[in-house]
């Protein structure tokens, strides 16, 4: 199998003016960089302009590190601020996920990594239960238990940081996890923690959210995957869809395609996140 063409990666904001897309495209064509994708967007309410730019690997003089020092300084001249970076294809992207008891969207990673649908390396599992270690570990995956005792949480969530931070990883998938991430938790991976939630919320709050909504009668079971903030389920949104159910549907059909399109829409969102397809400004976000 050919391995895919080396690629880097631009992603990019600044406040909006003319000039813009003929100064990065002319800052690249002076170096020889030939352009395969290329995407832009204005948000008129904010008045911010976005764009994602990549080029190939091997039509530059200088490597990502190379790059990155050289477009800084067109970062600079536009206003970007802290507002864009430049990836490497070429480097593995490596993940870390948090579980707890429900399995079925770890399964569905699972899956697509080895099977090569979804690139990227699941360096750990964290679950504060031990339901999902053998499966984990039938994936060669090492699985981490880590209790959660409600009179230790902050302990365990510093466990938690320390087996996080050790893989420095480019994404932390909260897998149905079902522990609230502390503040400081969420300020230190700001941008990579991502949860998958159902669309119940903010309507049906608390325990037995699909008996709710089968009581109310529903016509829409839905998933919002999304940045994990302080603000509980309320961060940037990377993805979100819908199935339908009806009158025939009971709970637990509603319970199975709610799972179905939770899998699927965390799983879409991911791969854009890995991608660096996401690119956030505020508490918005925008998906090339």
């Amino acid at each position: 199998m050919t391995a895919p063409e080396r690629r880097y990666v631009i992603t990019f904001g600044c406040p909006d003016r003319t000039g813009i897309i003929a100064r990065i495209s002319g800052f690249l064509a002076d170096h020889g960089g030939w352009i395969v994708e290329a995407a832009y967007h204005t948000d008129p309410d904010t008045g911010w302009f976005f764009t994602r730019q990549v080029v190939r690997a091997d039509s530059l003089p200088f490597d990502a590190a190379g790059l990155r020092a050289r477009f800084g300084e067109v970062a600079a001249d536009l206003s970007a601020e802290s507002s864009w970076q430049v990836s490497d294809t070429g480097e593995r992207r490596r993940a870390v996920v948090l579980v707890s008891k429900a399995g079925h969207c770890l399964y569905d990673l699972l899956g697509r990594v080895a099977s090569g649908e979804l690139d990227v390396d699941i360096a750990a599992v964290i679950g504060n239960h031990e339901s999902l270690a053998d499966i984990t570990r039938a994936h060669g995956i090492p699985f981490h238990h880590v209790p959660f005792p409600a009179d230790g949480k902050q302990e365990a969530f510093e466990q938690v940081r320390k087996l996080v931070d050790e893989h420095e990883p480019h994404a932390v998938v909260l897998a149905r996890f079902m522990q609230i991430l502390p503040a400081d938790l969420c300020r230190e991976w700001a941008g990579r923690a991502i949860n998958i939630h159902h669309s119940f919320l903010p309507s049906f709050i608390g325990a037995k959210p699909y008996h709710q909504a089968h009581t109310r009668g529903v016509k829409l079971v839905g998933a919002t995957c999304h940045y994990v903030t302080a603000d509980l389920d309320a961060g940037p949104i990377i993805e979100q869809d819908v199935i339908r159910v009806d009158h025939g549907d009971s709970v637990e059909d509603m319970v199975r395609k709610g799972r179905d399109i939770e899998k699927v829409t965390l799983a879409r969102g991911l791969r854009w996140h890995l991608e660096n397809r996401v690119l956030v400004h505020g508490n918005r976000t925008v998906v090339f």
